[in-house]
């Protein structure tokens, strides 16, 4: 089965990013490349528990399990030595970036309070995306009465598109609300 937002992709965002910036070959029409999770939790240096917690709430959000990402270096003003575990994350490509994709625009950015959008001034220059969430519980995957700590994360969607102006145009279709 296909997900969803793959098949809008394909019947609805190609043809009028064709028709827009007037390519010839569809090979060439920007495409949501990878979409990568991120959860930095500097705290776990005090507490190792802390990242079990996070590490079983984004495997529940992203579908598939995350690495453990360490400290590449010692750092003794925050207590910290090379090797430590300092977070988790993600890489989610094909149907599960899909899935994942269709799952934060449609259910989880509409449950974050006061939401008018997010920004369009969060794009590298390079057609990729990157939002910050302040808290994992706009998932509805997390069941509230397990959570020890909140937690935010980052969401980088990377994009073969090569300006920011094309990759606008590509997630404005695919259904990510901008502010106005």
């Amino acid at each position: 089965m296909k997900p969803r937002l793959k098949e809008h992709y394909q019947k609805a965002v190609v043809p009028a990013l064709r028709k827009e910036f007037a390519y010839k070959n569809v090979m060439a029409v920007p495409r949501i490349e990878k979409v990568a999770v991120n959860i930095g939790m500097g705290e776990a240096t005090q507490n190792a528990k802390l990242m079990d917690g996070a590490v079983n709430e984004l495997s529940l959000i992203a579908g598939q399990k995350p690495v453990v990402t360490k400290a590449r270096k010692s750092i003794a003003a925050f207590k910290l030595r090379e090797g430590m575990p300092v977070g988790c994350m993600v890489t989610l490509r094909g149907d599960r970036m899909y899935e994942f994709f269709d799952r934060l625009v449609n259910v989880a950015l509409p449950r974050v309070r006061d939401f008018r959008g997010v920004s369009q001034k969060s794009f590298d220059g390079r057609g990729n995306y990157t939002l910050g969430i302040r808290d994992q519980l706009i998932f509805p995957e997390i069941d509230y009465n397990k959570v020890e700590k909140t937690k935010g994360m980052n969401i980088t969607i990377t994009t073969t598109a090569r300006n920011d102006a094309e990759a606008l145009a590509l997630l404005r279709l695919m259904g990510m609300p901008f502010r106005q």
